[in-house]
Protein backbone atom coordinates (compact mmCIF):
# COMPACT_ATOMS: atom_id res chain seq x y z
CA UNK A 1 0.00 0.00 0.00
CA UNK A 2 1.53 3.62 -0.75
CA UNK A 3 1.65 6.44 1.42
CA UNK A 4 -0.77 8.65 -0.71
CA UNK A 5 -3.30 6.22 -0.31
CA UNK A 6 -2.32 5.61 3.32
CA UNK A 7 -3.14 9.45 4.07
CA UNK A 8 -6.24 9.33 2.09
CA UNK A 9 -7.50 6.10 4.08
CA UNK A 10 -6.70 7.88 7.54
CA UNK A 11 -8.12 11.10 6.32
CA UNK A 12 -11.92 8.67 5.57
CA UNK A 13 -11.30 6.75 8.87
CA UNK A 14 -10.73 9.25 11.00
CA UNK A 15 -14.03 11.55 9.54
CA UNK A 16 -15.80 8.39 9.77
CA UNK A 17 -15.03 7.50 13.06
CA UNK A 18 -15.60 11.54 14.20
CA UNK A 19 -19.19 11.75 12.55
CA UNK A 20 -19.86 8.10 14.42
CA UNK A 21 -18.42 9.13 17.86
CA UNK A 22 -20.21 12.59 17.48
CA UNK A 23 -23.85 10.86 16.80
CA UNK A 24 -23.18 8.34 19.58
CA UNK A 25 -22.07 11.08 22.16
CA UNK A 26 -24.82 13.36 21.41
CA UNK A 27 -27.53 11.73 22.73
CA UNK A 28 -24.98 10.53 25.98
CA UNK A 29 -24.05 13.83 26.64
CA UNK A 30 -26.08 16.55 25.04
CA UNK A 31 -29.72 18.15 24.66
CA UNK A 32 -30.86 18.35 28.68
CA UNK A 33 -32.99 20.74 29.37
CA UNK A 34 -31.23 21.08 33.30
CA UNK A 35 -28.57 23.69 33.94
CA UNK A 36 -25.76 23.04 35.94
CA UNK A 37 -26.49 20.75 39.22
CA UNK A 38 -29.13 19.25 37.19
CA UNK A 39 -31.86 21.58 38.15
CA UNK A 40 -34.10 24.10 35.76
CA UNK A 41 -32.16 27.26 34.81
CA UNK A 42 -34.46 30.15 36.78
CA UNK A 43 -35.53 32.77 34.31
CA UNK A 44 -32.88 32.28 31.00
CA UNK A 45 -35.56 30.03 29.33
CA UNK A 46 -36.20 32.93 26.95
CA UNK A 47 -37.09 31.63 23.38
CA UNK A 48 -37.67 34.56 21.18
CA UNK A 49 -35.04 34.92 18.61
CA UNK A 50 -33.58 38.39 18.28
CA UNK A 51 -30.68 39.83 16.41
CA UNK A 52 -31.29 38.09 13.52
CA UNK A 53 -33.58 40.00 9.98
CA UNK A 54 -35.85 37.63 8.31
CA UNK A 55 -33.02 37.11 5.31
CA UNK A 56 -30.24 34.71 7.97
CA UNK A 57 -31.05 32.58 11.01
CA UNK A 58 -28.96 30.77 13.65
CA UNK A 59 -28.03 27.70 14.16
CA UNK A 60 -25.61 26.59 11.35
CA UNK A 61 -22.00 27.89 10.16
CA UNK A 62 -20.41 26.78 7.34
CA UNK A 63 -17.27 26.33 9.08
CA UNK A 64 -18.37 23.54 12.17
CA UNK A 65 -17.38 19.97 13.16
CA UNK A 66 -20.01 18.84 10.55
CA UNK A 67 -18.94 19.95 7.87
CA UNK A 68 -15.05 19.57 8.66
CA UNK A 69 -15.95 15.81 9.13
CA UNK A 70 -17.49 15.71 6.03
CA UNK A 71 -14.72 17.35 3.89
CA UNK A 72 -12.11 15.03 5.59
CA UNK A 73 -14.33 12.17 5.15
CA UNK A 74 -15.01 13.20 1.45
CA UNK A 75 -11.82 14.03 0.49
CA UNK A 76 -10.36 10.34 2.15
CA UNK A 77 -13.16 8.71 0.39
CA UNK A 78 -12.51 10.41 -3.19
CA UNK A 79 -8.93 10.39 -2.78
CA UNK A 80 -8.51 6.24 -2.09
CA UNK A 81 -11.07 6.11 -5.48
CA UNK A 82 -8.83 8.20 -7.67
CA UNK A 83 -5.36 7.04 -6.46
CA UNK A 84 -6.42 3.57 -7.40
CA UNK A 85 -7.57 4.81 -11.41
CA UNK A 86 -4.51 5.12 -13.26
CA UNK A 87 -5.31 8.29 -15.04
CA UNK A 88 -5.56 9.84 -11.23
CA UNK A 89 -3.31 7.73 -9.31
CA UNK A 90 -0.25 10.81 -9.41
CA UNK A 91 -0.77 13.00 -6.14
CA UNK A 92 -0.49 15.86 -8.12
CA UNK A 93 -3.93 15.02 -9.76
CA UNK A 94 -5.63 12.84 -7.00
CA UNK A 95 -5.30 15.37 -3.76
CA UNK A 96 -6.80 18.75 -5.66
CA UNK A 97 -9.71 16.33 -7.28
CA UNK A 98 -10.30 14.62 -4.03
CA UNK A 99 -10.04 18.48 -2.22
CA UNK A 100 -12.27 20.08 -4.50
CA UNK A 101 -14.93 16.94 -4.04
CA UNK A 102 -14.45 17.27 -0.45
CA UNK A 103 -15.40 21.14 -0.93
CA UNK A 104 -18.68 19.96 -3.02
CA UNK A 105 -19.63 17.44 -0.22
CA UNK A 106 -18.72 19.28 2.66
CA UNK A 107 -20.96 22.45 0.94
CA UNK A 108 -23.53 19.86 -0.03
CA UNK A 109 -24.04 18.59 3.81
CA UNK A 110 -24.22 22.62 5.17
CA UNK A 111 -26.83 23.40 2.53
CA UNK A 112 -28.90 19.95 3.76
CA UNK A 113 -28.36 21.19 7.24
CA UNK A 114 -29.27 24.43 6.72
CA UNK A 115 -32.41 24.13 5.10
CA UNK A 116 -33.56 21.49 7.87
CA UNK A 117 -32.54 24.18 10.72
CA UNK A 118 -34.29 26.80 8.77
CA UNK A 119 -37.34 24.84 8.35
CA UNK A 120 -37.70 23.79 11.87
CA UNK A 121 -36.72 27.79 13.49
CA UNK A 122 -39.36 29.31 10.98
CA UNK A 123 -41.89 26.69 12.00
CA UNK A 124 -41.79 27.00 16.05
CA UNK A 125 -39.75 30.12 17.08
CA UNK A 126 -41.33 33.14 17.38
CA UNK A 127 -40.31 36.27 15.92
CA UNK A 128 -39.63 39.30 18.25
CA UNK A 129 -41.90 41.21 16.13
CA UNK A 130 -44.72 38.94 16.47
CA UNK A 131 -44.91 38.98 20.38
CA UNK A 132 -45.52 42.36 21.25
CA UNK A 133 -49.55 43.19 21.66
CA UNK A 134 -49.78 39.33 22.75
CA UNK A 135 -51.04 38.36 26.25
CA UNK A 136 -49.23 36.48 28.54
CA UNK A 137 -49.74 35.07 31.87
CA UNK A 138 -47.06 35.62 34.56
CA UNK A 139 -46.06 32.58 36.19
CA UNK A 140 -43.11 34.07 38.52
CA UNK A 141 -44.45 36.94 40.06
CA UNK A 142 -43.15 40.25 39.46
CA UNK A 143 -42.12 42.31 42.21
CA UNK A 144 -42.00 46.22 41.68
CA UNK A 145 -38.82 47.21 39.33
CA UNK A 146 -37.63 43.13 39.23
CA UNK A 147 -37.69 40.62 37.41
CA UNK A 148 -40.42 37.75 36.99
CA UNK A 149 -41.24 35.20 34.65
CA UNK A 150 -43.67 35.00 31.94
CA UNK A 151 -45.66 32.55 29.59
CA UNK A 152 -47.08 33.07 26.07
CA UNK A 153 -48.19 30.88 23.46
CA UNK A 154 -47.25 32.36 20.06
CA UNK A 155 -47.63 29.74 16.13
CA UNK A 156 -49.60 26.92 18.42
CA UNK A 157 -46.12 26.84 21.05
CA UNK A 158 -45.53 27.94 24.43
CA UNK A 159 -42.95 29.62 25.47
CA UNK A 160 -41.53 31.63 28.57
CA UNK A 161 -39.83 34.29 28.91
CA UNK A 162 -38.20 36.78 31.69
CA UNK A 163 -40.09 39.43 31.83
CA UNK A 164 -40.67 43.12 34.07
CA UNK A 165 -43.59 45.36 34.85
CA UNK A 166 -43.34 48.56 32.55
CA UNK A 167 -42.86 51.69 35.06
CA UNK A 168 -41.73 49.14 37.69
CA UNK A 169 -44.88 47.95 38.03
CA UNK A 170 -45.75 44.63 40.00
CA UNK A 171 -47.72 41.37 38.89
CA UNK A 172 -48.69 38.55 40.63
CA UNK A 173 -48.75 34.82 39.82
CA UNK A 174 -51.41 33.65 37.62
CA UNK A 175 -51.94 37.16 36.23
CA UNK A 176 -52.50 38.15 32.56
CA UNK A 177 -50.82 40.81 31.35
CA UNK A 178 -49.87 42.19 27.60
CA UNK A 179 -46.41 42.18 26.21
CA UNK A 180 -45.40 46.13 25.27
CA UNK A 181 -41.86 45.87 24.38
CA UNK A 182 -38.73 43.80 24.34
CA UNK A 183 -35.10 44.88 25.06
CA UNK A 184 -32.38 42.40 25.04
CA UNK A 185 -33.73 39.29 26.25
CA UNK A 186 -36.42 41.08 28.61
CA UNK A 187 -39.81 41.32 28.05
CA UNK A 188 -41.84 44.38 29.70
CA UNK A 189 -45.31 43.74 30.12
CA UNK A 190 -48.38 46.04 31.41
CA UNK A 191 -51.89 45.28 32.48
CA UNK A 192 -54.16 43.62 30.20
Amino acid sequence: MDKVFMVYLICFGVGLLFTLVSAFMADVFGGHDAGAGGHEGIGADGHAEAGFGTHDMPGFSPISPTTIASFITAFGGIGMVLSKIEATSPVWISAPVAALGGLVIAMLVFWLFRAVFRRTQSSSESKVAQVIGLTATVITPIAADGVGEIAYIHGGSRYTAPARGEDGAAFGNGRTVKITRIVGTQFYVAAS
